[in-house]
């Protein structure tokens, strides 16, 4: 069964093995880290069709990893057809004339291989990973879906029923839903682009049309709008020829130039309250708007992320969990992807569950205590080597299976424009300042730029007198 990983998104990559013993203490050694570093096999070229090819050549495994990443996702989807990328991901494996439906699967799984796909704002991609015998055939399914699919009624349908069953499922029949990751960016964001429900609603989904769906793909997922990503045992040489065998053929197609959806950092602090009938607790969202992607301020944000909310030796666990004892957990999320997988706003925003005997306020008054601490004071030495020792271990693992490596080099080379960044990316993390980190906290983390919104059980506010308006905690500005 497939797993949509918009709906899992906080699952992080799956991890077939780890084999960095030494990684940990290579990263913590300062005295010559650029000698010791792994750096991971890349090479790139571009067909004349425009399709960008990203090689891994690595041989400890017969095995290989596929990722196709086509640069559209919920930013670029039709107004009025909210959730339309989210559910165009899900046709992409309904079957094409050649490959009727279920095929595709058939193929794969049927060689000892899994597949899978999700939708982002600024990208969708589809992985697969199989026996190195299998990679022709990958290839092949991957390249015939760019060609075209079988578009008709019975599968549009089908997939309409099965993303509004998903929505069901995961957000309107779960405690939370999805308030810290949906309704946080519809708060924060001011433009549409943005702002919207990737996940779409029912009424959006339902207007879809296979005029829709034939021109979302002509326009989209044409050879020159994607990144193909290829790592195990094959040699660039091979992935190269073998891309050209099965994409080369298949013509660029024009797609259509990108809305401005650029935003600043917002000016004045928003808070919302909802209501959960399914929840027990109340729960929080605050969230900042993050640096733009290659700024230098995206690799200070995400080492002040981990210092404040990655795991349980972070400032918040410690300060929010432990010590004041206002919540229940603490977790943070970099909007859908990474502090390193996007390509316009997105958020840095802390979900925690909170005791009932307290309130929003005064967790956010804790959380702007431990802001203003690393704004004033920076990060002690020690601090700082640990959170970018489990920075880089957590990088490096997330590169070993073959199927995430060549997802994340195609990402990296749609993105960036350069799979190359994923060898910078340690570098950057290691050059962090603690003087770094406190300007990520005065500039990003500051109450001005934050939204916030407070999930109460619905059964609380029934019972409760009634409140004065929320009022903005005072905090770091």
């Amino acid at each position: 069964m497939r797993l949509c990983a918009i709906a899992a998104l906080v699952a992080g990559p799956v991890l077939l093995g780890l084999a960095l013993a030494g990684s940990t203490a290579r990263a913590a050694d300062t005295s010559d880290r650029s000698s010791d570093r792994w750096d991971v096999p890349v090479a790139v070229r571009k067909l004349d069709n425009g399709l960008t090819v990203v090689v891994s050549e690595d041989h400890s495994s017969p095995t290989v990893g596929v990722s196709v990443v086509y640069h559209v996702g919920m930013r670029l989807e039709p107004r009025n057809r909210t959730g339309f990328a989210h559910l165009f991901e899900h046709l992409m494996f309904e079957g094409t004339p050649n490959a009727k439906e279920g095929v595709f699967d058939r193929v794969i799984t049927g060689g000892g291989g899994r597949n899978n796909g999700s939708t982002r704002p600024d990208f969708t991609n589809y992985i697969e990973m199989a026996p190195v015998s299998a990679l022709e055939p990958m290839l092949w399914l991957e390249a015939d879906r760019m060609k075209t699919l079988d578009f008709n009624p019975t599968t549009l349908k089908n997939q309409q029923d099965v993303v509004k069953e998903e929505i069901r499922v995961n957000v309107k029949n779960q405690p939370y839903g999805g308030f810290m990751w949906i309704d946080i960016g519809q708060q924060a964001f001011s433009k549409w682009e943005n702002n919207h429900d990737g996940y779409g609603s029912f009424e959006d989904l339902e207007g879809a049309s296979l005029e829709d769906v034939r021109g979302f793909h002509r326009d989209y997922y044409g050879p020159n709008n994607a990144v193909l990503g290829i790592a195990g045992d094959v040699t660039p040489e091979q992935g190269f020829a073998l891309a050209e065998k099965y994409f080369g053929g298949i013509p660029a197609r024009k797609t259509p130039p990108a809305p401005d959806y650029s935003e600043g950092l917002n000016t004045q602090e928003k808070r919302i309250q909802q209501s959960d009938a399914l929840a027990q607790v109340p729960a929080i969202a605050a969230a900042w708007k993050m640096p733009d992607r290659g700024s230098k301020d995206q690799a200070p944000m995400a080492v002040l992320g981990d210092v404040l909310a990655g795991g349980s030796a972070s400032r918040f666990y410690l300060g929010l969990v432990k010590g004041r004892e206002l919540a229940l957990n603490v977790e943070s999320l970099y909007g859908l992807t990474s502090p390193w997988e996007y390509d316009g706003p997105t958020l840095f925003t802390v979900f925690a569950l909170y005791k009932p005997t307290t309130d929003a306020d005064a967790v956010l008054r804790a959380m702007d205590e431990e802001i203003a601490k690393v704004a004033s004071e920076g990060v002690s030495a020690e601090e700082l080597a640990r959170v970018k020792t489990g920075m880089l271990a957590s990088w490096y693992d997330g590169l070993e299976a073959f199927i995430s490596r060549a997802d994340t080099l195609a990402k990296l080379q749609l993105l960036w424009g350069d799979a190359e960044v994923v060898n910078k990316i340690p570098a950057w993390i290691e050059a962090v300042t603690s003087e770094d980190v406190q300007r990520a906290a005065r500039t990003y983390l500051a109450s001005a730029n934050r939204t916030v919104i407070d999930r109460k059980p619905a059964a609380m506010l029934q019972s409760a007198p009634a409140a004065k308006p929320a009022q903005p905690a005072s905090g770091n500005d």
